[in-house]
């Protein structure tokens, strides 16, 4: 019984990451954001990742509240998209989920791997405004 309760938490937890993702690239909106000279912040993800869904939400609560982490998000445009999406990876050269790039204006300031600590992707948003 205990295994059956283990693993029916175990699909239910992936289906709830796999949920909370959804692809918000749009490459006429990125375009225009870069160049309105804005800060760009894009991540990478795929179905059933738990990292992804990690780094994800805290991508959220910086958003939701950057003015308490010191962050202004109102230069600040987000996308995301799943990394199957062979067009968006080449367009940025991005191989693998978990990938979080940040662009300030039409360059590219900033690129990690697998990065899902909240302090450090914190930090990295801070030092691209």
């Amino acid at each position: 019984m205990k295994k059956i309760l283990t693993l029916f938490i175990c699909i239910f937890t992936l289906n709830v990451n796999a949920m909370e993702k959804e692809t918000t690239f749009d490459k006429e909106l990125f375009n225009r954001a870069q160049s309105e000279g804005k800060i760009i912040i894009v991540s990478s993800w795929i179905k059933y990742c738990s990292s992804c869904a990690s780094q994800m939400k805290v991508l959220k609560k910086a958003k939701n509240e950057g003015e308490l982490l010191d962050i202004k998000f109102d230069n600040i445009e987000y996308f995301s998209f799943d990394v199957t999406n062979n067009e968006i990876s080449d367009l940025f050269d991005i191989q693998y989920q978990t990938t979080l790039l940040i662009f300030k204006g039409n360059k590219e300031v900033y690129r990690s791997i697998g990065e899902t600590t909240a302090d450090l992707i914190y930090e990295a948003i801070k030092t691209s405004i």
